[in-house]
């Protein structure tokens, strides 16, 4: 990968090593998110064994959103990607703001519908987020220890 960062390998080669992009290249890619992603579901279901049943059916909703959000994000930079494309920074904002708002209205909706449980799920929302984040971010701080 050294040798695409300093410009040695020409865009058509990157996208041809690199493969297609599909749904199933991204649900392999991301199995570890996914693998989290159930077991928050999970560990959100067991709420529901003190009677609020509602409340972890929104939390586990939550983190499905998330999911979901999640892996339409990687499916979108695999194509970028496998494409050899360069995006313009409006492309990439009024996607990114696409995204984020269709996000926004269904979990708001849900959770104005199922109001008061359905703040659980702006709850596995946030939750599904913050360790997203910590999986993207730690290998990165490693790799830069290691630089």
């Amino acid at each position: 990968m050294r040798a695409v960062s300093e410009g040695t390998v020409s865009e058509g080669t990157l996208a041809a090593t690199v493969g297609t992009a599909s749904i199933g290249r991204v649900v392999r890619d991301q199995r570890k998110a996914i693998w989290v992603a159930t077991s928050l579901m999970v560990l959100g279901l067991f709420v529901g064994q003190y009677d609020e049943w509602a409340l972890a059916f929104c939390i586990a909703g939550g983190v499905l959103l998330g999911l979901v959000n999640h892996l339409v994000t990687e499916f979108w930079l695999l194509k970028i990607i496998t494409s050899g494309e360069q995006p313009t920074r409006a492309q990439l904002t009024r996607t990114t703001i696409v995204r984020l708002t269709v996000l926004s209205v269904v979990a708001v909706g849900i959770a104005v519908a199922f109001w008061p449980a359905g703040i659980g799920l702006l709850l596995g929302l946030a939750i599904f987020r913050l360790i997203s984040l910590a999986m993207t971010a730690i290998p990165l701080l490693k790799e830069l220890k290691n630089a």
